[in-house]
């Protein structure tokens, strides 16, 4: 289990202590300047200094302390403190309470559900309607633009958050799907290591098993020799399974194992151990050999890997071609054999995994059997011109 940090104590204070605070601060000092300070405070037509300050105070006060956890209740406050402060002298007070009560809006679109972002809107606009309907219904003189204006203001801050929500899904949709791919190649990744070094291996152990079986009472040097290849081969897997085990289960990633990734160099070592499972691989080197990018060293060993693997356990025939070609900007990789041929698809996630390969690299690949007889895999990887330098 990983333990997760408390976070610093300055943020775990919540915001609307912080405005608390401030306001008590604010008031505190004051009360030491004028002696006459909380009275002032209670006077309702009084200057901005005096209610229209306490009001303030207790709206944002408790506006914070609530739009976090029920932002509905936070317009509501903001709201009553609106109407509250209309018949005081100050008459900028209303307004920017009712400009909080949109930042609250504006909040609740950019954090909450579209019904609940909605039903926040829906308060101020209903206050303004009832006021005005209030208003026109007892004769009073009154200008409807500023009603529409202060509607307007709620509109504009409703838009803004839901924009806000809007893009903030759109990125945690477009990173999660980023994270799904991230896994899934990941996941691919791994299956096609996994097959690429245990199906070749696991195939030279039945080969090796079948020869052992069948010279058992005739041949015992044969015998040894074939058990001895199993043994070998068996050892190499499990190393193999373990170091890539281990890999996955480390957390670190620096912890991981560095060992060097199988390429082209390692082909001789291939070569020796098909040849112990009684198929002779021809190697035909062309072009100037030079050194490759990483992924496509790998991709072409993991490709003659398959496709031998495949002649082994498939094609019935004891000799194949491997040809190499170093090409100015590319690296072609061709094996062939006499043997019976077959499908495609008779060779399981191989031709699959091969062609995954190729693509991944943005190459060119081919497999299937061939006219005169036989099968053919062929694959041409592009090589950066400046790699090869």
């Amino acid at each position: 289990m990983i333990a997760t940090p408390h976070p610093p104590l300055l943020k775990r204070v919540p915001p609307g202590m912080w405005v608390a605070a401030f306001w008590s601060t604010l008031i505190l000092v004051r009360t030491f300047q004028r002696p006459d300070e909380l009275q002032r405070l209670l006077r309702y037509n009084g200057n901005i200094e005096d209610a229209p300050l306490l009001v303030t105070a207790v709206v944002t006060t408790l506006g914070a302390l609530l739009l976090f956890r029920a932002p509905l209740a936070a317009v509501a406050i903001a709201l009553a403190g609106t109407v509250f402060s209309l018949g005081m002298e100050v008459r900028a007070t209303p307004v920017v309470l009712f400009l909080l009560a949109d930042a609250a809006v504006g909040y609740t679109a950019a954090t909450r559900s579209r019904r609940v972002s909605v039903l926040a809107a829906a308060l101020p606009v209903g206050v303004l309607a009832a006021y005005t309907v209030w208003r026109l219904g007892h004769g009073y003189f009154f200008n409807l633009s500023v009603p529409a204006a202060l509607a307007s203001t709620v509109v504009i801050a409703w838009l803004i958050g839901n924009t806000i929500h809007q893009n903030r899904a759109h990125a945690d949709t477009v990173r999660a799907q980023a994270t799904q791919q991230a896994v899934t190649a990941e996941r691919l990744r791994i299956a096609r290591e996994l097959h690429d070094m245990v199906a070749h291996n696991i195939g030279i152990i039945a080969i090796q098993a079948g020869v052992g079986s069948l010279v058992m009472d005739t041949q015992p040097a044969e015998t040894r020799k074939a058990l001895d290849a199993i043994g070998a081969t068996s050892r190499e897997t499990l190393a193999g399974l373990r170091r890539m085990l281990g890999a996955l289960r480390r957390s670190d990633p620096e912890s991981a194992p560095l060992d060097p990734l199988p390429g082209l160099a390692a082909i001789d070592q291939l070569v020796g151990k098909t040849a112990a499972a009684g198929v002779r691989v021809d190697v035909r080197w062309r072009g100037e050999r030079r050194d490759l990018p990483s992924d496509v060293d790998l991709a072409a060993f993991r490709i003659v890997q398959e496709a031998v693997t495949n002649v082994v356990r498939h094609s019935g025939t004891r000799d194949c071609s491997v040809t190499v070609d170093y090409r100015h900007d590319e690296l072609a990789v061709d094996i062939v054999d006499l043997g019976s041929g077959g499908t495609v698809a008779e060779s399981g996630y191989g031709i699959a995994g091969m062609r995954e390969r190729v693509s991944l690299l943005h190459g060119e690949f081919s497999a299937g059997p061939r006219p005169e007889g036989g099968f053919r895999v062929t694959a041409r990887l592009p090589v950066p011109v400046e790699a090869g330098r």
